[in-house]
């Protein structure tokens, strides 16, 4: 039998994700996956070189949803993605992440049913099995949207495959059933060590004018970070003054870039503001970085990785193990705690180690694991 798999995107962190997993998909006769993208996120120049660079196949239903508030495009994702359901008839429904498109998918598959039963491990049923690709992820900040989006998601699954080896500890605390958790790795790192080779011939830094180890890269555009312009301003400027020596790369995040804009924010001539970049050159240019400051969470996962230091600007992070195992130094934004991080950064990077399962064959397991859920002989006890 072949089991029909609706694989959901809807913003440029998902593309990473989904990637190896559609692979691993397409080669297992026994899975016809077919890839949603919900255009949670969509520009066209980014998306189509993340699809090429990434080697995804085009979207098989692209839904076109578009910017909006939260509630609002919430919403449309569910309106429009309840047909694709009716129409493919799924028997899984796979997510990945924490954005809307996450939470809004499994909700919409959580209350479908298809037209035939079929049968799972667990027994025979009708609505098809949620599978949640990084869950367990806790930021404890329920502030942030993307917690209630992993929240609700890991709720609502029925298979839950963590990245993270907290991700084990938090889901066993709010009572999943352990028969749903499976640790299975970081399918991000899984393209992370697929694209290393062909990232290495970037040619970003010839491009950029810049040198191994003589420059760091900053993200920003988390809303705590960006909205208040002051406060934005403010973080910049602590940023360059603490560290001293290296240029500053920015790839500036379009909403960061409207703030910057409509607050009349101008750096000094140690940052090189650019556009956002692909994920090859993005990847040349971390690894060759000296330190990162950023307020990512993919980015913290990369770095570690990597083997560069990485100072997160955030209060909270969902990614322990990249500061217990990895780069990552989780600071805010206190200019004397910037500051102390940053004097630590070659100590961070001699200490660091990569977390067990980040090894390119998450996917793999996923698949494995999925395969061994639809197979089986249905429990009846």
């Amino acid at each position: 039998m072949t089991w029909r798999i609706v694989c959901v995107v809807g913003a440029r962190p998902n593309f990473m994700k989904i990637a190896p997993i559609l692979r691993a998909f397409a080669g297992d006769a026994r899975f016809d996956a077919r890839l949603v993208h919900t255009g949670q996120h969509y520009d066209d120049r980014l998306s189509r070189v993340f699809f090429e660079e990434l080697r995804i196949p085009r979207p098989d239903i692209e839904l076109e949803v578009g910017s909006g508030s939260h509630a609002r495009q919430t919403a449309e994702i569910m309106t429009r993605f309840e047909p694709v359901l009716a129409q493919l008839q799924p028997h899984v429904v796979l997510v990945v992440g924490d954005v809307n498109s996450t939470a809004a998918c499994a909700i919409v598959a959580a209350k479908f049913f298809r037209a035939e039963a079929f049968v799972t491990r667990s027994g025979t049923r009708q609505r098809p099995l949620i599978v949640h690709v990084e869950a367990g992820l806790r930021s404890r900040d329920r502030d942030m949207p993307e917690e209630i989006n992993r929240i609700l998601t890991d709720a609502i699954s029925d298979l839950l495959f963590v990245s993270d080896p907290e991700g084990m500890t938090n889901l066993a605390a709010e009572g999943a059933p352990a028969e749903r958790v499976h640790y299975v790795g970081n399918v991000m790192i899984d393209t992370l060590l697929a694209t290393r080779e062909r990232a290495n011939d970037s040619t970003i830094l010839t491009s950029l004018g810049l040198e191994v180890g003589t420059y760091a890269v900053v993200t920003l555009h988390r809303p705590t970070n960006v909205d208040d312009v002051e406060a934005l301003r403010t973080l910049l400027h602590d940023i360059e003054s603490i560290a001293t020596e290296p240029t500053l790369v920015f790839p500036v995040h379009p909403r960061t870039r409207q703030r910057m804009t409509s607050a009349g924010i101008e750096l000094g001539p140690r940052w090189k503001l650019i556009e956002p970049l692909g994920y090859l050159d993005f990847i040349k240019l971390v690894a060759s970085a000296r330190v990162a400051f950023t307020d990512s969470g993919g980015l913290q996962e990369e770095a570690t990785v990597l083997g560069v230091p990485c100072i997160t600007l955030r209060e909270h992070t969902e990614r322990p193990v990249t500061i217990s195992h990895g780069t990552n130094q989780l600071v805010g934004t206190s200019p004397a705690a910037i500051a102390r991080a940053y004097a630590r950064i070659d100590e961070v990077r001699a200490a660091a180690r990569i977390p067990e399962g980040w090894d390119g064959n998450s996917a793999a397991r996923i698949v494995a694991a999925l395969g061994d859920e639809l197979s089986a002989p249905p429990n009846h006890s």
